[in-house]
């Protein structure tokens, strides 16, 4: 399989190179030059045992022409040990938990697939850099899956100030070969950085760098992998084909890697592309103008996001048709307030605690009245102040995040400027 950049069909990387690069030369994400299709009947037959299972044969369709049979199975034996449930709230309400990997986020299946299959294609005399920016859960999760992989350091951009107590320990507690970097500045401020220094040619040819973010194809494609395991699920349950599906969204790789399932052949009503107040693409979907702006903050800050990145892939993998993006996609954006309702409605009236982002997949279906399921992206433990403030309680910590508490930090504060980053990355 080879793979060409959204700003250029003609020129092809091998699995390695795209991986490596993470951003394409010319700016660009990496797409996959042909999208396999899928055996459903296959899918639900996988889906009665684990999720590894049905995450090894869909890996198989893309990469078994670059890694082997054994290697992918290393990988997702792995990756995934643990459950993604199909988890039926109450009256016609489902959502897709996502968060029960170690780090209790979503990013915990893309991260941890990156990090092995990066060590398997990694030979002995490479010497390569992560470099990633995060709003909150990708440097927890890039973090854990890169831990301990030899030859390999990761160095992750943070802003200082908004992300969440734990989140921070998640990331800057770990050492080793993790090389947390505090920025004075917004999300948007490190996702520059990076991409800047991934434009710098000259830097490029010095440091062997890529990322960890979205961007990174192995990081992406992987997020396809539970969209067929939930729709497996959701069709056991329901008995129905073709369900509505909410993803709360804020650089838009999950809801790419949704639409790159579909194309694979999976059934889906629609999506909805649920935002918080950094609306860009629901705005996009309605103007048919995309416009980014500085990101603001929110309680949902893993989606504070005014420039994101995978607009391109979504473009590519509808062949830049608006209108049948538009017919597939809808749009929905809500404000912090709206964000402490949902999250005590469900609690209230099903005896559900969602984190902030859940609650606007929760908000989302709610207004589409959707026949289908949210995606839950993140478990509500990492958002402690916010649960506070909307049920005025607090619950108890899983014993995989307490952990994490009372642990020295270690981090770097740094300007957001770019050659101060590349000065840093030099020493790693």
């Amino acid at each position: 399989m080879k793979y060409y950049s959204t700003r250029d069909h003609a020129a092809r990387y091998t699995l390695k190179q795209a991986a490596f690069m993470g951003l394409a030369p010319d700016g660009g994400l990496f797409m996959p030059e042909r999208i396999p299709t899928v055996d459903k009947d296959r899918v639900l037959e996988l889906s009665e045992g684990s999720f590894a299972d049905l995450a090894e044969y869909i890996a198989g369709l893309f990469f078994g022409e670059d890694l082997s049979s054994q290697q992918i199975r290393r990988i997702v034996e792995g990756a995934y040990r643990f459950p993604v449930p199909l988890r039926h709230i109450g009256d016609d309400k489902y959502t897709l938990e996502l968060f029960h990997g170690p780090t209790f986020a979503f990013k915990d299946v893309g991260a941890g697939f990156m990090g092995r299959a990066l060590g398997e294609l990694n030979e002995k005399d490479d010497d390569l850099v992560i470099l990633t920016a995060t709003s909150g859960d990708t440097g927890s999760a890039v973090a854990n899956g890169f831990y301990g992989i030899e030859g390999i350091r990761v160095v992750v951009l943070y802003p200082e100030g908004k992300v969440s107590d734990l989140q921070e320990s998640q990331m800057t507690t770990l050492g080793g070969n993790i090389h947390p970097l505090k920025v004075r500045g917004t999300f948007d401020d490190c996702q520059r950085i990076v991409k800047e220094i991934f434009s710098d040619a000259a830097f490029r040819r010095e440091k062997a760098v890529t990322s960890a973010n979205s961007i990174n194809l192995l990081r992406w494609m992987p997020q396809s992998f539970y969209y067929f395991y939930a729709w497996a699920q959701w069709k056991k349950t329901t008995g129905e084909d073709d369900p509505d599906i909410v993803v709360p969204s804020g650089n838009y790789g999950n809801l790419s890697a949704g639409m790159l399932a579909a194309r694979m052949g999976m059934p889906v009503g629609r999506f909805v592309a649920a935002s918080n107040a950094n609306d860009i693409i629901p705005k996009y979907l309605e103007t048919g103008v995309f416009e980014p702006r500085a990101s603001v903050m929110t309680l949902a800050n893993a989606m504070d996001v005014g420039n994101p990145s995978n607009y391109e892939r979504i473009l590519d993998l509808y062949g830049g048709d608006f209108t049948a993006l538009t017919a597939g996609v809808k749009g929905y954006r809500c404000g912090d307030e709206a964000i402490l309702e949902a999250i005590r409605e469900l609690y209230e009236r099903y005896g559900y605690v969602s984190d902030p982002h859940s609650a606007v997949g929760y908000n989302a279906a709610k207004a589409y009245q959707v026949r289908g399921f949210w995606l839950s992206t993140a478990h509500r433990a990492k958002f402690s102040n916010v649960i506070r403030e909307a049920l005025g309680r607090d619950f108890d910590l899983p014993e995989g995040l307490r952990k994490f508490l009372g642990k020295e930090k270690h981090f770097t504060p740094i300007d957001p400027d770019t050659a101060a980053v590349e000065e840093f990355v030099r020493g790693v």
